[in-house]
């Protein structure tokens, strides 16, 4: 990870001395991202859902906020450098060619790469999955470059864990099941609940909700994804809550 020195002159009898304040350790940023947005999905879902690879400026790569592993400093220039490439020219939303079938109710492809000027540049590829002869080779060379990270973590990553997470409360009012009491010092959803509330907690309230809603969905490869369960608020609402780590620039 970089390191970011700030140096100060300072002058003594007899002539001038140059000293090092101590070092600051840059923050990571997020350099190559692999997402998906929209689609015939529960507002929970949506809500929750983080991206499906992440590729850090210090090597770290988080797949579906669940499994992480490291690349090295060549393996992070490579990977940018190739979706430099891909991403060359593309429009923010690409189209597929006009005798592409329709496609509805899926998510969109979200891709990016950090350019050289700072800002991320992101294509949006509406059903990628479903009609990729239909858009330019790049667009699906860029998903397959993502798709082997996210094989990678799941085979070789360990499991993510942060010290933040978000919490989504969805209401519940015809559900079965018996519902828990509401995990002592998490705040409880207020006002409008429509469709879901959510928060992003740290701390004490954190580790409450990680210890009351067991992890275990299948959001993630091999399982793992955000916990849900039913709780019951003190003014006796019903509600299915679910989490996740957040990841480290959310």
């Amino acid at each position: 990870m970089l390191l970011l020195a700030v140096f100060s002159l300072a002058t003594a009898c007899g002539g001038g001395e140059t000293t090092a304040a101590p070092a600051e350790e840059a923050t990571a940023q997020a350099v190559v991202l692999w997402g998906a947005e929209g689609g015939f999905v529960t507002a929970t879902t949506n809500t929750l859902r983080p991206p499906r690879v992440v590729v850090y400026s210090d090597g770290q790569v988080i797949a579906d906020a669940v499994k992480t592993f490291r690349l090295t400093e060549a393996e992070v220039g490579e990977t940018v450098a190739s979706m430099e490439k891909f991403l060359n020219g593309q429009p923010p939303t690409a189209a597929p060619k006009p005798d592409a079938p329709m496609v509805t109710d899926v998510p969109d492809t979200v891709l990016g790469v950090r350019a050289k000027d700072g800002r991320m540049h992101e294509v949006r590829v509406p059903a990628l999955d479903q009609i990729a002869d239909f858009y330019p080779k790049e667009l699906t060379e860029a998903k397959k470059l993502m798709d082997g990270l996210a094989t990678r973590a799941a085979s070789e990553g360990t499991d993510y864990t942060a010290a933040r997470v978000r919490v989504v409360a969805e209401n519940a009012p015809g559900v079965e099941g018996e519902a828990k009491p509401w995990p002592a010092g998490v705040q409880e959803p207020s006002g409008s609940v429509d469709p879901v509330w959510k928060t992003d907690l740290d701390g004490a309230a954190s580790a409450a909700v990680v210890k009351a809603v067991p992890q275990g969905g299948a959001t993630g490869p091999k399982g793992g994804g955000p916990g849900q369960s039913l709780f019951k608020t003190g003014s006796g609402a019903v509600f299915v809550v679910s989490w996740r780590y957040l990841l480290p620039d959310e």
